[in-house]
């Protein structure tokens, strides 16, 4: 069995490691580092304290997503996004536009950390809580997933990696599915508000904090109970793809939602979640591609939906 070096991390007692290479760091230095990225995305990084980690958006003018993060700070000046590799060049170019006078440095950081999940059985992890290892490393509680619980372990390149047996990537996949937190990539950029993909409920929308692009029409579509679209778990025996569309049985012309996210379940079939119109998902038969396509199955979300306001 293949094992990589290191100590367990507190919160979590982790049984095996992916190596996640689809991901990619986005480092923000200097002191007005938390300023900015407040000014600019969903969560509140000001008040982010150095033992906890958020889910966040970045949003176009129109509040639409261009790219999710899960953000800490290893020091109060010098704070990490993770996100997916496919989009971190357009988003770091794109934010990078926003400086201006702003005592930050941004830049791809992908190559100085290394990038870990980790999964076990221990229910007692809390989401979204960091832990700091004395050889530099973080590690992040994430959503559970499939009665299990899961962490992100970032660390300096030239720090040993996980001493766990190492799982397959497919199988992380699959968890992170499961979680029915969708990470925002190349083909669903732009496609939806975060509350299309159920952000405000897994805390990675803070509504009390100040402006940032998109913020009216992420706050109107919350407070004026206009959420039509939510995102949902669902299963196939069919295979699924990102930026699938998905059809209600009673409409074969328009398109009832969209797939955010898939994998392979190891027990066969696939899952993913689903971006679609409420309604669609109250009543009918759902399907992939086309209104004659594979059939779809709702399963129940791991966690609960706040109600728009």
């Amino acid at each position: 069995m293949n094992t990589v070096a290191h100590t367990a991390p507190a919160h979590t007692s982790t049984t095996s490691a992916t190596a996640l290479r689809s991901l990619g760091v986005i480092r923000a230095q200097g002191e007005d580092a938390a300023k900015f990225l407040h000014s600019q995305l969903t969560q509140d990084f000001s008040l982010l304290g150095l033992s906890e980690a958020r889910l966040a958006g970045f949003c176009s003018a129109k509040g639409r997503l261009l790219a999710s993060f899960v953000g800490f700070k290893r020091a109060h000046d010098d704070i990490l996004l993770v996100c997916g590799r496919d989009v971190l060049p357009a988003t770091l170019k794109r934010l990078s536009m926003f400086v201006l006078r702003a005592k930050v440095k941004l830049s791809d950081a992908t190559e100085a950390f290394q990038l870990w999940g980790l999964s076990g059985t221990d229910t007692t992890a809390r989401p979204w809580s960091k832990s700091d290892g004395a050889d530099g490393s973080q590690t992040v509680v994430l959503y559970p997933a499939a009665g299990r619980d899961r962490a992100l372990w970032v660390a300096p390149a030239d720090v040993a990696a996980p001493a766990l047996p190492v799982q397959e990537t497919a199988q992380w996949d699959w968890l992170d599915v499961m979680s029915a937190i969708a990470p925002v990539s190349q083909p669903i950029v732009e496609a939806f508000v975060p509350q299309m993909l159920n952000y405000e409920s897994v805390g990675g929308v803070n509504f009390k904090k100040g402006c940032y692009p998109g913020q009216e029409v992420v706050a109107r579509s919350q407070f004026r109970g206009t959420l039509k679209r939510r995102a949902y778990l669902v299963s196939s025996d069919a295979a699924l793809s990102v930026g699938q569309d998905v059809f209600h049985s009673s409409d074969a012309e328009q398109p009832c939602g969209t797939v955010a996210a898939a994998a392979a379940n190891p027990a066969g079939g696939w899952n993913a979640i689903v971006s679609m119109q409420t309604q669609a998902a109250a009543d009918g038969t759902l399907h992939a591609g086309n209104a004659s396509g594979p059939a779809l199955s709702l399963l129940p979300l791991p966690y609960p939906l706040l109600d728009d306001i």
